[in-house]
């Protein structure tokens, strides 16, 4: 129990300390993203850090078991160094009592990512497609920011405010320019707007319109001497009105029970790679156990570039034969099982190897010695 105890400590230890160290380093990858697409406008700034918190189970379920394969590596390779396994061993401890020990903090790790992949990663994923609507509704003056060019989404307008009031409505110092799109997609030149003030003012029907005072209005296609310039006192233009959709078709959104007996192809494939990941969870484990054993010579880093080439091979295969169950290349009652199959029969290859080698080793002088 002792041994159980230390050898379980080690393991969780050294899991916690790489997955906060993975973690750390994807979140920072995926905040400087979304940081990028806030300062040109696409995201409200004040959303940052909810998005981030919806992300982070769809991290998590990918990080653990990542974590879990280096920790047992790590720890376990520790232990070879400073001969503390040699101890062990000499003690009747063998790889399948090892591996068998390993299994409590693998079962503790694959009873978290099944929470997470199969609940609490829909759930934020939904949360998050449920913002990114919003986001899309607001207009481009909800995110518009004083002293800072900003171009819609689809490049056709680029707007412009040195001042803003508190409450957003009031703007001073106003540049629009806005491309000319026939309905039939052709370009018509372009309009330029400028005026020293501005507000937004909500219509009773429930439109709102940004009305400019003192400015002029330029016409006309670049390159070109057709301008015509209009100068108003008041001028007025339609804002899009938001739309807020409810509508959420992300897979990766969808709740777990309503996966349960569709017939769709790709249900089926998000269904059966949600429950790969705790089946991933105890698969790598057999395979970390036997990956785990070096030479206290050799360093405990000889075999770590060799078992995450390994474990990068599994999650890549895994990976496309989701994309090909998901056109419907695999057949959805082989779906992604064949997978697990191999790199499980390669587990156990690893596992019982040096047993069986030894095994093999001593027949063969059995039978030398017999021969003499």
């Amino acid at each position: 129990m002792i041994v159980f105890r230390y050898l379980s400590r080690e393991v969780l230890l050294t899991l916690s300390a790489v997955s906060a160290v993975l973690l750390v380093i994807i979140m920072s990858g995926r905040f400087i993203k979304y940081l990028a697409q806030a300062a040109s406008g696409l995201l409200d700034p004040g959303s940052l850090f909810l998005i981030m918190g919806f992300r982070l189970p769809g991290f998590l379920q990918l990080i653990l078991p990542l974590g879990l394969f280096l920790g047992i590596l790590l720890s376990y390779g520790r232990l070879y160094l400073e001969s503390e396994m040699t101890v062990l061993s000499a003690t009747g401890m063998s790889q399948q009592r090892l591996f068998c020990m390993t299994l409590f903090p693998a079962t503790l790790v694959a009873l978290v990512v099944a929470w997470l992949s199969l609940s609490l990663a829909p759930q934020g994923a939904n949360q998050f497609q449920l913002l990114l609507n919003k986001q899309d509704a607001l207009t481009e003056f909800d995110t518009l920011e004083p002293g800072r060019f900003q171009s819609l989404r689809d490049g056709t307008r680029v707007t412009y405010t040195e001042r803003m009031s508190d409450d957003r409505v009031n703007l001073g110092g106003v540049f629009i320019s806005q491309k000319n799109i026939s309905s039939n997609n052709k370009d018509r030149g372009i309009s330029v707007l400028v005026a020293e003030k501005g507000r937004q003012e909500i219509r009773p029907d429930g439109n709102r319109y940004l009305i400019l005072d003192n400015g002029y209005r330029y016409d006309g296609s670049p390159g070109q001497a057709d301008y015509r310039a209009i100068k108003y006192d008041e001028y007025g233009v339609l804002l899009p009105k938001p739309e807020v959709s409810d509508e959420v078709t992300d897979r990766d959104a969808m709740p777990t029970r309503s996966l349960f007996g569709s017939e769709d192809v790709r249900a089926r494939a998000e269904l059966q790679w949600r429950i790969s990941l705790p089946l991933l969870v105890f698969i790598v484990t057999l395979m970390a156990v036997p990956l785990s054993r070096v030479n206290p010579r050799q360093g405990r880093f000889l075999k770590l570039l060799p078992a995450i080439l390994l474990y990068m091979a599994y999650l890549s295969i895994l990976i496309a034969a989701r994309g090909a169950l998901d056109k419907g290349k695999i057949p959805a009652a082989l779906g992604l099982w064949w997978v697990h199959g191999i790199f499980l029969a390669i587990g156990l290859g690893l596992l019982y190897w040096e047993p069986l080698r030894l095994k093999m080793a001593s027949r063969r002088s059995a039978l030398e010695v017999a021969r003499g």
